[in-house]
């Protein structure tokens, strides 16, 4: 019993073991840094968004096939056996789904007793000849399913947009903490040199107090921008479709250098919006041909068979035992039916036709609307590039005289020619410059992203990232 015991408990260990690694391996296939290129192919498979869009998508192809699938003839069939009594009674009967239909001769007199009957038969129905209201239930299936692809194709984009800010936000925090804690360092070396020559006499004790004050406040900013990196790698994290977690990002020279060209122009009816209210006008057009075709007539071809049997008969004899169960008589039927609408569905018809109109004029309005803010959006993302580039080239001239400025107040401190307010200033012009600098390129990168994302396409702002190096 003990050796078998212990068999169990090493079993039980090995057991444990084995799926602690794999959920730690699991764990692991989580990225926990990425460049941005990654961070935007990332997105577009794990997002929930993405993979509802998607899923639609393939939800609106079938509504085409079941579309399709009505040219085809149809066929029903039927068994049934039952036992009932077989009073009949000469009558008519208003249609009503109440009492069951029953056949043949009234009976010399009423019965209590109960026979078998059985029923077997089938009817092949086939509309040949529709007069276009199949083609046009078709066209507006595959409108639905050009939508639904538009659709995907917006959501794909406002995902990898949304993601792109997000990776680009992280950066410029990074940037910040990093100007923050270079400023807070610079503060930490005044700070002390100011309570030397204080505690010396050499200056007075305000000053001491003043570089203390401003070491504080570049330390609250300090804090400040380290929470601001966690909020935005969260975010990141969120949009990326990661539920656990911080995500780390890859500079890899997105702000060592100015990025280089600019995506090329794309006509506003290439954009995803634009194509997604296309198809929306699209598709309410189809439906408004739907209704065109409703109150035409419907002409079907039937053949029909069938066989029935009973335990009645019309001199009044029951059959005992199993009589009823076979199939006494049987026979076939063919012809040609042709169905024509209410006459009174006029009046629905045309509220509805009317109703169908004024949709289709409401998404043409729609596809303007959409016309104009993409060419709005185009304009404005050329003029955010413009000015970008502009600021991105001007930041280094003011980096560098912020250092030289910095530099000589602290030689003049040091030589007791200028007081700590002088330094102060200085220092925090540097600490500005040191961050609008490693911004102004960021910078450059967010306006690129607005002008790929205005023109409804990413792939040049890819091949932009890899002719860089930043991927």
């Amino acid at each position: 019993m003990t050796r078998i015991r212990l068999t169990v408990v090493l079993a039980c260990v090995v057991a444990l073991t084995t799926t602690t690694h794999a959920q730690v391996g699991g764990a692991q296939s989580v990225p926990t840094t990425l460049t941005l290129e990654q961070a935007l192919q990332y997105a577009l498979e794990h997002y929930p968004t993405v993979r509802a869009a998607l899923e639609q998508v393939t939800a609106s192809a079938a509504d085409v096939s079941v579309a399709k699938a009505a040219s085809l003839p149809r066929f029903d069939s039927v068994w049934q056996t039952n036992r009932a009594t077989a009073n009949n009674i000469f009558g008519q009967l208003l249609p009503q789904s109440v009492l069951p239909s029953i056949s043949g001769p009234v009976l010399p007199s009423a019965s209590g007793e109960s026979v078998w009957g059985s029923a077997v038969g089938g009817l092949l129905s086939w509309e040949p000849f529709d007069f276009g209201l199949r083609s046009a239930v078709v066209r507006e299936a595959e409108a639905g399913v050009a939508r639904a692809r538009a659709g995907a194709e917006l959501t794909r984009l406002a995902v990898q947009n949304a993601v792109g800010v997000a990776f680009l936000s992280v950066v410029s925090a990074q940037q910040v903490l990093a100007a923050a804690d270079a400023d807070v360092q610079r503060r930490e070396v005044l700070a002390r040199a100011a309570h030397i020559l204080a505690d010396n006499q050499l200056r007075p004790g305000a000053e001491a107090s003043r570089a203390d004050a401003e070491l504080a406040a570049a330390r609250t900013r300090s804090i400040q921008a380290r929470a601001a990196l966690s909020l935005g790698q969260t975010t990141l994290a969120r949009l990326l479709g990661i539920s656990a977690g911080e995500v780390g990002v890859k500079t890899a020279r997105l702000v060592d250098d100015v990025a280089p060209g600019t995506p090329p122009p794309v006509p506003a009816p290439q954009h995803p919006l634009v194509q997604s209210e296309q198809a929306a006008v699209d598709l309410a057009r189809a439906r408004e041909t739907v209704l065109t075709q409703t109150d035409r007539p419907r002409l079907y071809l039937q053949s029909s068979v069938f066989a029935r049997g009973s335990g009645a008969h019309p001199d009044g004899v029951f059959d005992d035992g199993g009589g009823g169960l076979g199939l006494d008589r049987a026979n076939w039927a063919a012809g040609v039916q042709v169905v024509f609408p209410n006459l009174f569905d006029f009046s629905v018809l045309r509220s509805r036709r009317a109703a169908a109109g004024a949709l289709t004029r409401a998404e043409s309005a729609r596809y303007d609307e959409a016309i104009l803010n993409v060419t709005s959006q185009q304009r404005a993302a050329d003029v955010m590039v413009d000015a970008a580039r502009a600021v991105a080239q001007n930041t280094p001239i003011q980096l560098s005289a912020a250092q030289q400025s910095e530099a000589q107040a602290r030689a003049r401190y040091d030589a007791g020619l200028a007081g700590i307010v002088e330094v102060a200033e200085a220092q925090n012009l540097l600490a500005g410059a040191e961050y609008q600098d490693a911004a102004a390129r960021v910078d450059v990168w967010r306006a690129l992203l607005a002008k790929a994302v205005a023109q409804g396409n990413l792939a040049s702002f890819i091949e932009l990232l890899r002719a860089s190096g930043v991927q």
